[in-house]
Formats: C-alpha cells, sequence, structure tokens
C-alpha cells in the first residue's frame, strides 16, 4: 500500500520522434555571399499514453532564408516517456512543462545541430532555454483558453 502512495517519477525513454530537412532552394542559394537569418521556433506537448504514462515532446523548427529565400528548413521533434504517479494534480502542469522538457530539450539540440552540420552547413546550436519562464509565459496566454499546455 506505501508504494501505491509514493511519488513516481521515471524516464522510460527518451527518442527522436520526427525530423525534416529541406532545401529548396538548393544548389543556387548555396553559392550566396550574404549572411542569412535564423528563425527559431520551440515547443512543448504533452499527452496522456496510459494510466500515469505520458509523452512530453519539445519541437524546433529552425528556418534560415537569404532575403525571402529559404536556405533550409529543419522541422524537428524530440520525445520521452515519463511515468509520473502519485503527484498532486497542481503540480503535473509544471512537471510536464517544465521538468520533463528540461531532460528532453538537450537532445533535441545535438540533433538539430547535428542535422544541420550533416547537411553541410555550420551547426545552428539553439539557445538554452528557461523551460519554467516559458512555462509561466504559456499559463498567462492560455488563462483564458482552459489549455494547461500550448505549443509556442
Amino acid at each position: 500500500m506505501a508504494d501505491q502512495e509514493n511519488p513516481v517519477f521515471q524516464i522510460q525513454r527518451v527518442y527522436l520522434k520526427d525530423m525534416s530537412l529541406e532545401q529548396p532552394n538548393s544548389p543556387a542559394i548555396l553559392i550566396e555571399q550574404e549572411q542569412p537569418s535564423v528563425d527559431i521556433q520551440l515547443g512543448v506537448e504533452a499527452t496522456p499514453v496510459a494510466e500515469g504514462i505520458f509523452e512530453v515532446a519539445v519541437t524546433a523548427t529552425v528556418q534560415t532564408k537569404i532575403k525571402d529565400k529559404t536556405v533550409f528548413l529543419v522541422e524537428a521533434k524530440q520525445a520521452g516517456i515519463f511515468e509520473i504517479r502519485n503527484i498532486p494534480e497542481d503540480q503535473m502542469g509544471p512537471i510536464m512543462g517544465i521538468a520533463c522538457p528540461q531532460i528532453v530539450y538537450p537532445y533535441l539540440r545535438g540533433n538539430v545541430a547535428d542535422l544541420i552540420n550533416r547537411a553541410g552547413f555550420p551547426p545552428v546550436h539553439l539557445a538554452e532555454i528557461n523551460f519554467q519562464a516559458m512555462y509561466e509565459q504559456q499559463q498567462a496566454q492560455a488563462a483564458g483558453q482552459g489549455s494547461p499546455i500550448i505549443t509556442q
């Protein structure tokens, strides 16, 4: 009986769920001398899988452009399966919106940098993220929408 009441937080698996690379304007854009602009978008998704089992995914979209032409576009989703049991309901949002993404994100950063490098470009290193600040911002935005975790 005591085991059923103890909080449980375990990583079951961390995996690369989805990744794509597009270079729609190659090879012509590769000879451009101008510095490209880089736009990075991040998001967090949490999905129940089974009783006490959740998938938490961090998504990244990295798009570089020269003027209005895309140099490359990377879309990636790194996920983790977590066992989370006997945690008070008011703590579940922060666990899935802060703790889990902090575990998954370093894998996403490495995979994105590696893919961009293998595509023949200097690696784009995703910055460290303060998931607590990101979560609090999302909560403020979602206050009227009733959604505990939304993609930014």
